[in-house]
């Protein structure tokens, strides 16, 4: 029996994370004792038989610290570099929303032309679903994941970019109407690939890379359209086996666009560079692309082009994650400090947005304000109030389904704990008897009840 529950960005986002044979620090410059500190944070990755991240701390444009922590492949021994090649999922859209903002600007589409006016195997839902609606997640069409899963597809199904066609095609219905909600759906990105692909003539691979990559020297980044491609120094990719133990876990796309990017640390500075000298897209595009979403009623989103648009601790961020299958990835920047980190990783237990802000901690830290408490998060004052029993805690579990997206989301008792069982899991901290904090993501949970 499915159960309901109102999770607050629950299922978007956990699902929208010296010795032998490793690599050495990378340091261009900086403080010992800042750079101790960093590797403070990452040393539960950094050993011989542990898959883990590679980091990029960037300050006026320059990389000042870089440094693989554990093993880009267990089988062979290869240590994580600086160079290493990682998958870096949901990061890729802003990469494809710049490919179709440079389309615009040369006057070869519209943002607010009809999607089916490029792509005729959307359906007539009665509603005009524009581009912009595709790139702000408010076009209402349902998440391509969620609906090969209920369809029955494996996790180890080769994926195309024609199977998501065939799909969309088979749609009956939205989610709401176009402009009036957001709701993260990767089916959009994977349509803005095609819409690149039937402008331009070419491929979203072969566009970005003679129009981003190339002029930016990004040597290392391409998107991955064949998942049996030989690719050099790319890490393999693990999760924890239920028993114990690693499993590879390695994406089978052959579809990109909301996903897909190859890319580095290395590089991913480069591109960060290029908000600040806009060598690429000029100074037009990339104020276009930090321009945030609005909704029919007038409301600003905080998701721009491919970004997230927020706030840490007084300070002002842009950014993006990525998750797929056991990559997790994280972007972002403090735009006013000029500093940025990138995090990327090979094991699904990772969570480098938790890594690269510890990371700004270090920093920033004489710029950074404490944190406000947001409701729901444990404190001293929480703590004093009415906690659930292990009995009451046990009555949670059970498959919940998320009710716009109709994600679902399996909660287990485990070691006395409620907890997510994605990947490793995520514990959830009590702070009253209905609502929970997510331990390892900012992220509160409250239970409404059944339907």
């Amino acid at each position: 029996m499915v159960k309901r529950a109102y999770a607050i960005g629950l299922l978007t986002l956990l699902f929208g994370v010296a010795a032998f044979g490793q690599s050495k620090p990378n340091v261009v410059a900086g403080d010992k004792s800042v750079t101790s500190k960093v590797d403070e944070i990452f040393a539960r990755f950094d050993k011989p038989d542990s898959p883990g991240c590679a980091l990029a701390v960037i300050r006026d444009g320059q990389i000042i610290y870089k440094r693989g922590y554990g093993m880009s492949n267990l089988e062979y021994g290869v240590p994580i570099s600086p160079r290493s090649i990682f998958h870096i999922a949901s990061i890729s859209k802003e990469f494809t929303a710049l490919a179709i903002v440079m389309l615009a600007q040369q006057g070869k589409l519209s943002l607010d032309d009809d999607v089916r006016k490029y792509v005729s195997e959307v359906p007539d839902f009665g509603e005009r679903i524009t581009i912009r609606h595709l790139i702000h997640h408010t076009s209402g069409l349902r998440d391509q994941w969620s609906l090969l899963e209920l369809a029955g597809w494996r996790e180890d199904d080769v994926i195309t970019e024609g199977d998501i066609l065939d799909l969309i095609s088979r749609q009956k219905a939205l989610n709401f109407k176009p402009g009036d909600e957001h709701l993260y759906s990767n089916t959009g990105y994977t349509l803005l690939a095609v819409i690149v692909k039937r402008v331009s003539g070419q491929s979203l691979r072969d566009f970005a890379e003679a129009n981003i990559f190339k002029p930016l020297g990004m040597t290392r980044t391409h998107f991955h359209d064949d998942h049996s491609m030989i690719v050099k120094e790319r890490t393999s990719a693990y999760q924890p086996r239920t028993g114990g133990g690693l499993k590879i876990s390695i994406p089978v796309f052959d579809t990109y666009g909301a996903t897909s990017l190859f890319t580095t640390v290395e590089d991913m500075a480069k591109w960060d560079q290029n908000f600040v000298d806009k060598k690429v897209g000029g100074e037009a595009s990339m104020e276009q692309m930090l321009a945030p979403g609005v909704l029919n009623n007038g409301k600003k989103l905080t998701y721009a082009f491919g970004l997230s648009l927020g706030e840490y601790k007084g300070l002002k961020t842009v950014g993006h994650g990525g998750s797929d299958a056991g990559y997790r990835a994280d972007f972002l920047r403090f735009p006013d400090q000029r500093f940025s980190v990138v995090c990327l990783c090979n094991i699904s237990s990772a969570n480098p947005s938790m890594l690269t802000r510890r990371v700004a901690d270090i920093y920033l830290a004489d710029q950074l304000k404490p944190e406000p408490v947001r409701e729901g998060k444990p404190t001293a004052t929480a703590a004093t109030g009415e906690k659930p029993t292990e009995r009451e805690l046990a009555s949670k579990a059970g498959v919940y389904t998320e009710q716009k997206s109709k994600n679902t989301l399996r909660l287990e008792m485990k070691d006395g704990k409620l907890t997510a069982a994605i990947d490793a899991g995520y514990p959830l901290v009590p702070v009253t008897k209905e609502r929970f904090q997510v331990v390892g993501a900012p992220v509160t949970v409250t239970f409404e009840g059944p339907a």
